[in-house]
Protein backbone atom coordinates (compact mmCIF):
# COMPACT_ATOMS: atom_id res chain seq x y z
CA UNK A 1 0.00 0.00 0.00
CA UNK A 2 1.32 3.51 -0.76
CA UNK A 3 1.96 6.58 1.39
CA UNK A 4 -1.30 8.07 -0.58
CA UNK A 5 -3.34 5.23 -0.02
CA UNK A 6 -2.46 5.20 3.47
CA UNK A 7 -3.21 8.18 4.22
CA UNK A 8 -6.40 8.63 2.62
CA UNK A 9 -7.42 5.34 4.54
CA UNK A 10 -6.30 6.98 7.46
CA UNK A 11 -8.86 9.73 6.89
CA UNK A 12 -11.68 7.31 7.06
CA UNK A 13 -10.77 6.16 10.90
CA UNK A 14 -9.99 9.60 12.03
CA UNK A 15 -13.69 10.60 10.98
CA UNK A 16 -14.33 7.11 13.10
CA UNK A 17 -12.73 8.08 15.88
CA UNK A 18 -13.73 11.57 16.00
CA UNK A 19 -10.31 12.65 15.83
CA UNK A 20 -10.64 16.58 15.12
CA UNK A 21 -7.48 17.23 14.57
CA UNK A 22 -6.33 14.29 12.80
CA UNK A 23 -9.51 14.75 10.19
CA UNK A 24 -8.41 18.41 9.72
CA UNK A 25 -4.77 17.19 8.80
CA UNK A 26 -5.30 14.75 6.91
CA UNK A 27 -7.88 16.62 4.65
CA UNK A 28 -5.65 19.39 4.07
CA UNK A 29 -2.93 17.03 2.95
CA UNK A 30 -5.73 15.32 0.81
CA UNK A 31 -6.14 18.66 -0.75
CA UNK A 32 -2.82 18.76 -1.45
CA UNK A 33 -2.66 15.65 -3.14
CA UNK A 34 -5.77 16.99 -5.15
CA UNK A 35 -3.49 19.84 -6.44
CA UNK A 36 -1.05 18.11 -8.08
CA UNK A 37 -1.41 16.79 -11.87
CA UNK A 38 -1.39 13.35 -11.36
CA UNK A 39 -3.73 11.03 -9.47
CA UNK A 40 -1.37 8.69 -7.81
CA UNK A 41 1.30 9.87 -6.41
CA UNK A 42 5.11 8.01 -5.66
CA UNK A 43 5.83 8.21 -2.03
CA UNK A 44 8.63 10.33 -2.46
CA UNK A 45 6.23 13.05 -4.11
CA UNK A 46 4.09 12.17 -1.01
CA UNK A 47 6.42 13.10 1.45
CA UNK A 48 7.98 16.51 -0.17
CA UNK A 49 4.14 17.59 -0.01
CA UNK A 50 4.91 16.66 4.00
CA UNK A 51 7.96 18.29 4.01
CA UNK A 52 6.31 21.46 1.95
CA UNK A 53 3.01 21.56 4.44
CA UNK A 54 5.21 21.10 7.40
CA UNK A 55 8.18 23.83 6.38
CA UNK A 56 5.04 26.22 6.26
CA UNK A 57 3.46 25.61 9.90
CA UNK A 58 6.89 25.62 11.48
CA UNK A 59 7.34 29.51 9.93
CA UNK A 60 3.46 30.51 10.82
CA UNK A 61 4.53 28.51 14.51
CA UNK A 62 7.32 30.72 14.37
CA UNK A 63 5.78 34.19 13.53
CA UNK A 64 3.48 33.10 16.36
CA UNK A 65 5.78 32.17 18.89
CA UNK A 66 4.89 28.96 19.24
CA UNK A 67 6.87 26.09 19.92
CA UNK A 68 4.48 22.85 18.29
CA UNK A 69 1.12 22.19 17.23
CA UNK A 70 -1.36 19.45 16.98
CA UNK A 71 -1.19 19.55 12.67
CA UNK A 72 3.13 19.24 12.99
CA UNK A 73 2.87 16.12 15.39
CA UNK A 74 0.53 14.61 13.00
CA UNK A 75 2.26 15.84 9.36
CA UNK A 76 5.79 14.59 11.27
CA UNK A 77 4.16 10.70 11.72
CA UNK A 78 3.78 10.23 8.07
CA UNK A 79 7.70 11.33 7.04
CA UNK A 80 10.39 8.15 7.57
CA UNK A 81 12.73 7.86 10.01
CA UNK A 82 15.58 9.64 9.75
CA UNK A 83 18.96 8.72 9.34
CA UNK A 84 21.17 9.99 12.73
CA UNK A 85 24.11 12.02 12.02
CA UNK A 86 26.40 9.53 12.98
CA UNK A 87 24.65 7.00 10.67
CA UNK A 88 25.39 9.69 8.08
CA UNK A 89 28.85 10.16 8.76
CA UNK A 90 29.97 6.89 9.06
CA UNK A 91 28.32 6.27 5.96
CA UNK A 92 30.10 9.54 4.68
CA UNK A 93 33.39 8.39 5.53
CA UNK A 94 33.22 4.37 4.28
CA UNK A 95 31.86 5.60 1.10
CA UNK A 96 33.18 9.33 -0.21
CA UNK A 97 36.44 9.47 -1.27
CA UNK A 98 36.55 13.91 -0.82
CA UNK A 99 40.04 13.83 -3.13
CA UNK A 100 37.71 13.25 -5.98
CA UNK A 101 35.59 16.68 -5.17
CA UNK A 102 37.28 20.03 -5.77
CA UNK A 103 35.05 21.20 -2.54
CA UNK A 104 33.32 18.91 0.26
CA UNK A 105 29.71 20.21 -0.76
CA UNK A 106 30.53 18.64 -4.12
CA UNK A 107 30.16 15.39 -1.93
CA UNK A 108 26.36 16.28 -1.72
CA UNK A 109 24.52 15.19 -4.68
CA UNK A 110 25.55 11.03 -4.10
CA UNK A 111 24.92 11.02 -0.45
CA UNK A 112 21.46 12.63 -1.01
CA UNK A 113 20.82 10.23 -3.50
CA UNK A 114 22.00 7.19 -1.30
CA UNK A 115 19.84 8.53 2.00
CA UNK A 116 17.00 9.90 -0.11
CA UNK A 117 14.19 11.17 2.18
CA UNK A 118 15.54 10.02 5.52
CA UNK A 119 18.30 12.96 5.54
CA UNK A 120 17.68 16.61 5.92
CA UNK A 121 19.73 18.79 3.01
CA UNK A 122 20.63 21.13 5.39
CA UNK A 123 22.00 18.44 8.25
CA UNK A 124 24.21 16.87 5.63
CA UNK A 125 25.28 20.15 4.72
CA UNK A 126 26.30 20.98 8.63
CA UNK A 127 28.34 17.46 8.97
CA UNK A 128 29.74 18.24 5.42
CA UNK A 129 30.85 21.95 6.58
CA UNK A 130 32.13 20.46 9.62
CA UNK A 131 34.34 17.71 8.11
Amino acid sequence: MSLQETIQAELKTAIKARDAARTGAVRILIGEFQRQPQKTLTDDQVIAIIKKLIKSEKEFLASAKQETSDFLTIMEGYLPRQAGRDEIVAWINSNIDFSTYANKMQAMKPIMAHFGSAVDGKTVKDILRNM
